[in-house]
Parts: structure tokens; sequence; C-alpha cells
């Protein structure tokens, strides 16, 4: 009989007889012999309940005879979504594209419900994390040429969206009213610690930044390429090869619609910032976009505009704020302060940066350079 315990962090054991994912037993096991791991018809190798999981969506790295598996669980889950889902991972993984489409089980479903909640299966992906700073230039080129031969496979297999798309755009206004609230509950004139000091000045600083570029606001409506996206393209979802090559693309359950160009300058931002003064390293920018351009060629002026709205959503996200320095909880994904006052002292810069991959200068440039590696693996 499991304890409440064991309960609590393992799935139901009859839940993983609805997947083949076991060798057949070396011989017939006797009549009425209670399941054990090993004994063909529980997990041969046991199961292992991973940290890190979103509240209502535990996950168990599953080992058994045939194979080492991933087992995502959701306390409520969204069929008709999950199901799309699966439909374009597999897509992308017939295609020849670094995706794990999960697996079905003996009836054919991707996703099998036990108890009211839903479970998949996929293959466990071996591989390292890498940081973005730590790729040499050819390494951000073929980066950025796996996230276009995303985005052109995506745009082949998935439903048209709608070219004309609303985007709200945030208000400076509203973000420094918010900022001068959050200043209120900061201690000043020396009655907090070190870290209120810095929390202050930092709030000061976003709020002269909104102030000084107040009349900087992007349009509410561009004309530009749309399409299903990735959605949460960063380290955090790519892992690596021994050879350098990316092994598995995850996290599709950011799977959304939008500008393609938008997705490029975020994934870029986020894989090339320094967390610091340093900002972002503009020349692994210019490779990644140039990758990106040679499967999917969009055009400057896109990638331009782009790269205004995510410097001017950055500027006003003072959700990131809040967790940082207030520690509420919200969106900490967005950058450090420290960038936001980079980016938006470099602007012009960063705007002929992220294009020049567009421009006759850049258009037949090659992977050469003292940082640029030599593998055949990465041209």
């Amino acid at each position: 009989m499991p304890t409440s315990q064991s309960a609590d962090t393992e799935p139901p054991r009859r839940l993983l007889r609805r997947w083949d994912i076991e060798a057949p037993p070396a011989a017939p096991r006797p009549r009425n012999t209670p399941d054990t791991p090993g004994g063909g018809a529980g997990p041969l190798g046991g199961v292992e309940p991973l940290g890190g999981a979103k509240a209502g969506r535990r996950c168990w790295r599953v080992e058994t005879a045939g194979g080492v598996f991933y087992l995502q669980e959701y306390a409520e889950p969204d069929r008709r979504r999950l199901l799309f889902r699966h439909s374009v991972t597999a897509a992308l993984d017939e295609a020849g594209l670094p995706v794990l489409a999960p697996l079905p089980a003996r009836g054919g479903r991707t996703l099998v419900t036990a108890a009211g909640r839903g479970y998949v299966l996929y293959p466990w992906v071996g591989g390292r994390g890498r940081d973005g700073l730590e790729l040499t230039f050819g390494q951000c080129e073929a980066l950025g040429e796996l996230l276009g031969r995303l985005h052109a496979a995506l745009d082949r297999l998935t439903p048209p969206v709608q070219q004309s798309l609303l985007i709200p755009t945030p208000r400076a206004a509203a973000a420094a009213e918010a900022v001068e609230a959050m200043l209120r509950d900061v201690p000043g004139d020396g009655d907090g610690t070190d870290f209120d000091a810095l929390t202050g000045r930092r709030l000061r600083e976003r709020r002269d930044l909104l102030g000084e570029f107040a009349d900087h606001q992007p349009p509410e409506i561009e004309v530009s390429t749309v399409g299903h996206l990735h959605g949460s393209f960063h380290a955090g979802h790519l892992r690596y090869g021994g050879a350098g090559n990316v092994t598995a693309v995850l996290g599709w359950g950011s799977l959304t619609t939008g500008p393609v160009a938008g997705e490029v300058v975020r994934a870029a931002a986020r894989l090339f910032a320094c967390d610091d003064e340093r900002g972002l390293d503009l020349d692994r920018v210019q490779a990644f976009v140039r990758g990106h351009r040679s499967a999917f060629p969009l055009d400057a002026g896109q990638i331009q505009s782009a790269v205004h709205r995510e410097w001017w959503e950055r500027l006003c996200d003072v959700a990131s704020l809040r967790h940082r320095y207030l520690g509420e909880d919200g969106a900490g994904g967005r950058g450090s302060a420290a960038l936001v006052s980079w980016w938006s002292a470099q602007l012009d810069r960063t705007l002929d940066a992220f294009a020049a991959p567009y421009t006759a200068v850049h258009s037949d440039a090659s992977g050469d350079g003292p940082a640029f590696s030599d593998n055949p693996a990465f041209g």
C-alpha cells in the first residue's frame, strides 16, 4: 500500500502500462505475482520526481528496460490546446527538426487521462544547456538558422494566422505611476539596507527613463509577417550535444502566434544579454539574425520595428521590477534593469545592429573572424 508521501510524488502505477515502453521480461512471471520494479509490469527502473515544475504540472523521469522517458502531468489539462501542440511538435519531429514528439499510448492517444489528470510521455533527451554568450559566432549563426527553420516549418505545417494583429502598447505614464507607488514602499534616507538603496536607485532610474523616452512609443498596429511561434526560445529550452549541435528545442508549452520578427528579437535579447552594464553582445546578435535570415528571410524594417517594441515593453515592464526588487510574484525573465538602461542609451545602435544582416554590406557576410568556429557542424 503506497504511503501518502509516495502517492504525492509518483503517478498512478497502472498508468505507465498504457504505453509500450518496457522490454519484455526474460521469462514468464508466475500468476498473481505483485508488480515490482523490474518485473515487466511496472516501471522497470523506477520513477524519479523532478523539481522545477510549474504548479499543477508535476513531472518524472521514468526508467525502464526499454529506455528512459519523461512523464508530464497536467492537473487540469486543456485537451484542445494540448492536442494541437502535440500535432505541431509531432510534425516538426517528422520534418527532421530537433523537437520531441509525444509518445502515443497503446490506444494511439498522446494525452492519457487518469483520475481527472492528464499525462503525456516523451522520450528522455540528453545533452546539456549552454549560455548564449558561450557560443561562437558560428554557433550563434547556426542557432539563428535553426529558429528560422522552425519558423519556416511552422508556417508550412500550421493553419494560417490573420495578418492584422492588434498588439496593445504599454503606456509610459501608467508605468511611471506604478514606479512612483513602488518608491513609496522603499525605505529612504539611509533607513534601509544596501539592497533597499539599490532598489531605490533602480526605480528612480526607470522613472527618469520613462519620462525621457515617453514620446518614443511604438505604433499600435504594424504590418509584419505573423505566424505560429515557439513562444519561449531561450537558453533554458535548448539542449546541446557533444559536438555543439542542438539536440532538442524544449518549452513548446509556450506555443503561440504573433509577429515572427518579434520572436527573433526576443530570442536574441535573451540569449545574448549580459546581466550587467555591458548590455547586449551585438556581434552575436548579428550572427544570430544572419542565420535566421538564411532560413526565413524577413526585412530590415520588420526587425527594427520588433527591436523598438521589445525595448519599449522592457522599459515599461513594471512586473519585473516588482519581482526583482520587491520580491513579489511576477515575470522575472525580461532582463535586468541595467540592460534596460543600456538599451535606452544605445537605442539607435541596437536598431542598426539588429537590421545589419539585411543591409547590402552584410548580405553576403560569411563566418570569418577569430570567434567563428572552424567546425563544419556549425557552418
